[in-house]
């Protein structure tokens, strides 16, 4: 008798297009409460997704996406993220990513004001999460 291990549908979604859409064995997402794991048959819920890393399991294999911000809702084993912007970490230059980065720290410093301050730091933020996501050990 064959055993068929359950998957899950996963689908990231940015406002303009589909970052992802197929089946994984199981993903870590970056939620405003922490990292959570997510098998086949988990509890539904509906959270908010963090500026973050998504690690994605595919067989013996796993991925990394660096997230920017949105919401998830898991249940029957579909798994949709709807998220400001989602870059596989293939897909990011690493040179690139570590010249925003010095640029977002660098304008964290002349920052300004709370306003400033506070744009600073999501920039800040949202560049780590790019050269982390380049720098996840698979």
């Amino acid at each position: 008798e064959q055993f068929e291990e359950m998957t899950l549908n996963l689908c990231v979604l940015t406002p303009n297009r589909i970052v992802w859409d197929s089946e994984v064995k199981e993903i870590i997402l970056s939620t405003n409460s922490g990292q959570i794991g997510v098998l086949p048959n988990h509890a539904p819920i509906a959270t908010a997704v963090d500026i973050g890393i998504l690690r994605i399991r595919l067989n013996n294999q796993w991925l990394t996406m660096a997230l920017m911000g949105g919401f998830a809702r898991i249940g029957n084993n579909e798994i949709t993220v709807l998220v400001n912007d989602a870059e596989k970490s293939g897909d990011i230059d690493p040179q690139e990513a570590q010249q925003t980065l010095e640029i977002a720290e660098a304008a964290l410093r002349k920052a300004e004001g709370k306003r400033q301050t506070i744009e600073a730091n999501l920039a800040l933020r949202r560049a780590r999460t790019r050269v982390e996501a380049i720098n996840a050990i698979s």
